[in-house]
């Protein structure tokens, strides 16, 4: 369930260098099954041609505050009463002044009048613009009447400068889009907590013990709780994965520093997902300085001690607990005593070579009074999509 499938999305694009940046975010919208109607101010006609959006969205590209009328459209008024979400990326210094100042001398300030739908607004300009307190003034008004806000940046600007007011990345952008546009889904009003990634437990300052889970479950967990509008907390392992947009994120390496940050995010939690691949065992010992194979004349030797069961020895009345199962053999077997043994509402089971590290994984929903769901084989978005909807289900069991 993307919040951005079916939705009805206006694009408005402002005048500034930064509105190139517009035509792959609307590629992106329309590629996740959004319906994009762009929006283009003089200024942003002055960057960007409107071919290049109709092309993209193909829809026709709105510019005119007198556009004609027919029998099945009534201009901005239609296009507003449609939408889901309006977004303003780049929204120059300008365009928020007028967004601000309830302007609608153009098409844009027409329809952010009109509209009921959520406002996004991704501003872009010169680092001293963004600063001024005329701008900051104007974003905060927009903000007090329920405007949400990406970025600026900091980086590299157009005129050669470094500060703040770059446009946030397209993927930024998009993440802030599925937040608001989930925010009233399934999970609303719900605080979820998502662990993911594997754990690394130290055999020197540059060794580890560790396994090869990439994080992309989790993740994946973590973003479908956003989209159905629950508050994430995720807690990760080390991985280049970015976490998702809206998300609380802590990092973590250890086993050990695992738990801490799960029993501190769970005081207030309804959900647990242990998506993390937890390391069982860690080195009795860690050296301070790098291992040297010429003062190990017979090979290492390292003697290990088990790590927590976090999820089992995590008892909370009324938090709702959800762990994983990656084994070599035995699945069902190994899975059902886990669920048990752990006091798992849900346990996701799944082969452990043929999942970890992979974008796909074929996954069976084991509970305690209910028959094994097979699911098939499916890409890890999907996956996670197809537990948080049994999640939901199940918070609703226990709130009836």
């Amino acid at each position: 369930m993307n919040p951005l499938t079916g939705a009805r999305i206006i694009l408005g694009v402002s005048g500034g260098i930064a509105a190139y940046k517009a035509a792959d975010l609307a590629s992106k919208l329309v590629q996740a099954g959004a319906v994009v109607d762009v929006v283009l101010t003089r200024g942003a006609a002055a960057f960007i041609r409107p071919l290049t959006f109709q092309a993209l969205t193909k829809r026709p590209v709105h510019d005119d505050v007198f556009e004609a009328w027919t029998e099945h459209s009534s201009g901005h008024v239609s296009l507003a009463a449609e939408a889901d979400l309006l977004i303003v990326a780049p929204a120059s210094a300008n365009t928020i002044a007028r967004l601000a100042l309830g302007l609608a001398d153009d098409f844009l300030g027409l329809l952010s009048l009109s509209t009921r739908a959520p406002l996004l607004l991704a501003p872009a300009m010169e680092h001293n613009m963004y600063l001024h307190a005329a701008t900051r003034e104007n974003i905060a008004t927009l903000r007090d009447r329920g405007a949400a806000v990406v970025g600026p940046e900091r980086g590299h600007l157009a005129s050669g400068a470094e500060g703040e007011g770059r446009l946030s990345p397209v993927t930024t952008i998009i993440g802030a889009a599925r937040q608001l546009l989930g925010r009233a889904g399934s999970l609303a009003g719900r605080y979820v907590v998502v662990t993911a990634g594997g754990t690394q437990e130290p055999l020197d300052p540059v060794r580890y013990l560790g396994n090869r889970s990439s994080g992309t479950m989790g993740f994946a967990l973590a973003q479908a709780a956003l989209d159905r509008g629950a508050a994430v907390t995720l807690v990760s392992g080390p991985t280049r994965l970015q976490s998702p947009v809206g998300a609380r994120f802590v990092s973590v390496q250890t086993a050990a520093e695992m738990q801490n940050a799960v029993l501190s995010a769970t005081e207030s939690a309804d959900v647990l997902i242990m998506a993390a691949a937890v390391s069982d065992f860690r080195p009795a010992t860690s050296s301070h300085q790098k291992l040297k194979k010429s003062s190990l004349s017979d090979g290492p030797t390292v003697q290990l001690v088990e790590n927590p069961d976090i999820v089992g020895s995590l008892i909370r009345p009324g938090l709702l607990k959800i762990g994983f199962a990656a084994e070599t053999d035995d699945l069902l077997i190994h899975a059902a005593a886990k669920l048990h043994a752990k006091g798992l509402a849900l346990i996701v089971a799944n082969d452990a070579v043929a999942t970890i590290g992979r974008d796909d994984s074929q996954a069976v929903l084991i509970e305690a009074d209910r028959p094994p769901t097979v699911l098939p084989l499916l890409h890890k978005p999907d996956l996670a999509s197809r537990i948080v909807d049994r999640i939901g289900e199940l918070l609703q069991e226990v709130r009836e």
